[in-house]
C-alpha cells in the first residue's frame, strides 16, 4: 500500500510549496553560513587577510565541482523519486535513492584522488599567484579529503526534502552550520591554523550532517528508506538519474567554469585585489540567491508529484506561484544590493582599497538581478517534470555560451578591463533568463493542456 503521508496532490498548492520552501530556505541560509562564516573569519586574520581571502576564493571552483557531482545524483534522483511516489511505486523510488547514494560515494572518492593529484596546476589555472597559492593549497587539500562527506551531506538531503520532510532537511543543515560556526574561530584563531582551520571546520561539520542524514533515511520515520538491498546499480536507472541530474550538475559545473574564467581575467587585468573582490561578490550572491534556491527545491517535489499523479492543473499553478514569488524577491534583492553595497562588503573586509573598488563592481554585477528569477523558474519546471535535456541546454546556454565568452572578450573592448568581467553576468541574466522562461511557456503549457484533455477523455470512456 502506498504511503499517503505528504501527498502533494491534496490541499492548497501554495501551502504545499511553502511548507517545503520555508524550511528549505532557512536550510539554504544556514548552509550559506558554511562558506560565509569561513570568509568572514578569514578576512580578519592579522596581516594576511586579503591574501588568505583571495586564496580561499580561488578554491571556489573546486567547491563548485564537488557540489556539481552532489547535484548530479541528488537533484537527478530526488525528482524521479517524487514522480514515482506520485505514481505510488515506492519500491522503485527506493531503488533510485539507493543507486544515487552509491554513485555519490564512488564519485566522492574519485574526486578526492583526482583533486589531490592535480591541485597545483589546477590552482594556478584558477588564477593563483605565488602569494595566494600557499593559502589556496592549504584550504583545498583539507577540503578535498572531506569530499565524500560533502557529497552525502548535500546530495542525500534532497531525498529527505523530496519526501516532504522539509524541517528534517533544515535540521540537517543546521547541525552542520552550528558546528562550523563553533569550530571556525577555535581552529583559525585559538589553534592558529588559519585557512587550514576553516577547511577542517567545514569538513567536520559536513561529516556530522552526513551522519544525521543516514540516521534518518534508515529509520522508520522516512517514507523512502535507504536499504542495502537497493544499492545494486542498474544501468537504465543510473542513466535516468544522471540524465535528469545533468541540469543541476551543469549549473554547478558551469559556475566553476565561470569562476575560473573570471578569476583568470581579473588576475590579468586587476591582480589579486580584484580576485578578492570577486570572492566577496560571490559570497554576497550566495546569500541573496539562497531564498531562490529554497523556492526551487521546495517547488520541484510538488511539481513532480502532481505530474506523476496526473494533476496537471496543479502543476501549472505550481509553476505560476513559483514564478511570481521568484520575480518579487529578486527585484527586492536587486534594490537592496544596489542601495547598500558598501555595507555588504564591510562584512567581509574593511580595507579601503577593496571597499572603494568593490562598490562599483558589485553594482555592475548585480544589475538586473531580477532576470535570474525567470531562469530559475524555467529550470525548476523543466527539472520537476523530468525534462532533463531542456534543463541542461539552458544551463549551458547562459553560462557556457554567454558568460564565459563575454568574460574573455569584454575586458579587451573599449578599455573595459575588469569592468568587462563584471558586466558579463547581467548581460547573461537578461538573455538567458528570457530565453529559458519563454521556451518553458511555449513547450510545457501545451503539453500539460494536452495531457489534461487525454485524461478527461479516458475518464469519460471509462464511465461509458
Amino acid at each position: 500500500m502506498a504511503d499517503t503521508r505528504n501527498d502533494f496532490s491534496k490541499g492548497s498548492v501554495f501551502k504545499n510549496i511553502m511548507s517545503l520552501t520555508v524550511p528549505m530556505t532557512l536550510a539554504q541560509l544556514i548552509n550559506v553560513l558554511y562558506s560565509i562564516v569561513d570568509r568572514i573569519y578569514i578576512g580578519r586574520i592579522p596581516d594576511v587577510a586579503i591574501a588568505s581571502l583571495t586564496g580561499v576564493g580561488l578554491c571556489l571552483p573546486v567547491v563548485s565541482i564537488v557540489m556539481a557531482f552532489a547535484n548530479l545524483f541528488g537533484m537527478g534522483g530526488a525528482p524521479l523519486c517524487s514522480i514515482e511516489r506520485g505514481r505510488g511505486d515506492l519500491e522503485e523510488a527506493e531503488y533510485i535513492m539507493g543507486n544515487s547514494f552509491i554513485m555519490m560515494i564512488i564519485f566522492g572518492v574519485v574526486l578526492t584522488a583526482a583533486g589531490l593529484i592535480l591541485k597545483t596546476p589546477m590552482l594556478y589555472l584558477f588564477g593563483a599567484s605565488d602569494v595566494t597559492y600557499i593559502y589556496a593549497d592549504q584550504y583545498v587539500t583539507i577540503y578535498l579529503l572531506g569530499s565524500v562527506f560533502v557529497m552525502v551531506g548535500l546530495g542525500m538531503n534532497t531525498f529527505i526534502n523530496s519526501q516532504g520532510f522539509g524541517r528534517i532537511g533544515m535540521m540537517t543543515v543546521l547541525l552542520g552550520a552550528v558546528a562550523n560556526i563553533i569550530l571556525d574561530p577555535i581552529f583559525i584563531f585559538v589553534f592558529h591554523m588559519g585557512v587550514q582551520g576553516a577547511a577542517l571546520a567545514t569538513i567536520i561539520s559536513q561529516g556530522l550532517s552526513a551522519l544525521w542524514i543516514l540516521r534518518f533515511l534508515t529509520s522508520d520515520k522516512a517514507i523512502l528508506k535507504l536499504k542495502i538491498s537497493r544499492f545494486r546499480l542498474q544501468k537504465s536507472r543510473v542513466l535516468s538519474i544522471i540524465g535528469l541530474g545533468l541540469s543541476g550538475f551543469t549549473m554547478s559545473f558551469t559556475n566553476s567554469l565561470v569562476q575560473i574564467t573570471g578569476n583568470a581575467s581579473l588576475q590579468k587585468f586587476g591582480g589579486d585585489l580584484y580576485v578578492g573582490i570577486m570572492t566577496v561578490v560571490n559570497a554576497v550572491r550566495e546569500v541573496f540567491s539562497m531564498p531562490i534556491n529554497g523556492l526551487n527545491n521546495g517547488a520541484q517535489p510538488v511539481i513532480g508529484f502532481n505530474y506523476g499523479a496526473g494533476e496537471y492543473d496543479r502543476v501549472k499553478r505550481s509553476i505560476v506561484i513559483t514564478s511570481l514569488i521568484a520575480i518579487i524577491y529578486t527585484t527586492a534583492a536587486w534594490a537592496a544590493i544596489n542601495a547598500f553595497p558598501g555595507f555588504l562588503i564591510r562584512i567581509f573586509d574593511q580595507e579601503g582599497e577593496l571597499l572603494a573598488e568593490g562598490i562599483p563592481a558589485m553594482r555592475i554585477y548585480y544589475f538586473g538581478f531580477f532576470m535570474m528569477a525567470l531562469q530559475i523558474a524555467g529550470q525548476t519546471a523543466f527539472v520537476g517534470l523530468g525534462k532533463s535535456k531542456r534543463a541542461v541546454f539552458f544551463s549551458l546556454f547562459r553560462k557556457v555560451i554567454i558568460v564565459v565568452p563575454l568574460t574573455l572578450i569584454l575586458p579587451h573592448m573599449f578599455g573595459l578591463g575588469t569592468t568587462g568581467v563584471f558586466l558579463a553576468e547581467p548581460i547573461s541574466n537578461f538573455i538567458g533568463g528570457a530565453a529559458c522562461y519563454i521556451t518553458m511557456l511555449l513547450t510545457i503549457w501545451p503539453e500539460l493542456n494536452r495531457k489534461k484533455k487525454e485524461k478527461e477523455c479516458l475518464a469519460k470512456a471509462a464511465e461509458a
